[in-house]
């Protein structure tokens, strides 16, 4: 394919600054949701994509677009904090905890957009993001929040890995597990918010699991899971990008940036489930030929008698 055409969509620069806002996401969201995965922190993340939505709205309300990212950042850091709280208590339910936390602030977010027909005509956009609306002072902002996560993530990754396998032995090791799971979510909220004006409250959540789900499904070592996730989402954003295009300028069919990209996710997902399922089902069968041919081999070779027994009254 010439490589002309594969250039040609990100000559428009409304174009370029989405690909350069996505793939910020995409390292910094496949790297965190590495951590998201490994610690089933899925609903979590979840709760987190749908808790951030009054503080999107309010601070629409309050400072139009400019406010959006104060007001996610905000509610991020209640909900962070709030799960972090009442999960430590051991008559609640990690699930209901979040169940309590999702509830009450996405009805928070209903209540203020129900209060006002300004949002009819942006709602949309607050659920599936825009894309291709990107500006260069939110690519800075994204910037700048994926640069303090992943130096957060940096300094004490050994640490977070420790807790993520073995929570009874990072206790015994003196580590202070609330503070650790308190850093945990607030780096995953702030991934949330940084992601949250691009792709969506709804969407968000395939860009912290998806590309960390690739990365598990094909390596089995931490950085090799981060590398992968990471790499399959630039891919994907870039795919997804040039397919939208591609779509809307060359066969008059509106496809919306931001689902095709997350769409593009879930195929490479389901491709390397199933290309990993086809490595396991070969090797299988490459073992179990091999299994087969030492039997055969072995069925055919005269065992050699002990040397008491070579010849009768022993050797001389």
């Amino acid at each position: 394919m010439d490589a002309a055409l594969l250039l040609e969509p990100f000559r428009v620069p409304y174009l370029t600054r989405a690909l350069v806002e996505l793939t910020i996401l995409g390292v910094l969201c496949g790297t965190v949701g590495v951590f998201v995965v490994l610690r089933r922190l899925e609903f979590a993340a979840d709760a987190l994509t749908h808790t951030v939505f009054p503080g999107v709205v309010i601070g629409f309300a309050l400072g139009g677009a400019d406010g959006v990212f104060a007001g996610a950042l905000i509610a991020a850091g209640v909900t962070a904090v709030a799960l972090t709280l009442l999960t430590r208590n051991r008559r609640t339910s990690d699930d209901a905890a979040l169940a309590v936390v999702l509830t009450a602030m996405f009805s928070v977010g209903v209540i203020v957009v129900s209060r006002s027909d300004s949002y009819t005509s942006d709602f949309r956009s607050f659920l599936v993001g825009q894309v291709l609306y990107t500006s260069r002072a939110q690519i800075a902002e994204t910037a700048v929040t994926a640069a303090v996560c992943l130096v957060v993530l940096a300094a004490l990754g050994k640490e977070l890995v420790f807790r993520t396998f073995d929570e009874a032995a990072a206790r015994a090791a003196g580590y202070r597990v609330g503070v650790l799971d308190l850093v945990l979510n607030a780096v995953t909220a702030l991934s949330v918010v940084a992601a949250v004006r691009t792709i969506g409250t709804v969407l968000v959540l395939s860009l912290l699991v998806v590309p960390a789900s690739i990365g598990r499904t094909l390596s089995g070592r931490l950085g090799g899971i981060v590398a992968i996730g990471a790499g399959a989402a630039v891919a994907c954003a870039y795919i997804g990008l040039t397919v939208s295009y591609a779509a809307s300028v060359d066969h008059d069919l509106a496809l919306p940036a931001g689902p095709t990209v997350v769409l593009t996710l879930v195929a490479a997902y389901l491709l390397a489930v199933g290309g990993a399922g086809t490595a396991r089902l070969l090797r299988r069968r490459r073992s179990g030929r091999a299994t087969a041919v030492d039997v055969e081999t072995a069925g055919h070779v005269r065992p050699t008698p002990p040397p008491s027994l070579a010849a009768p009254g022993g050797a001389r």
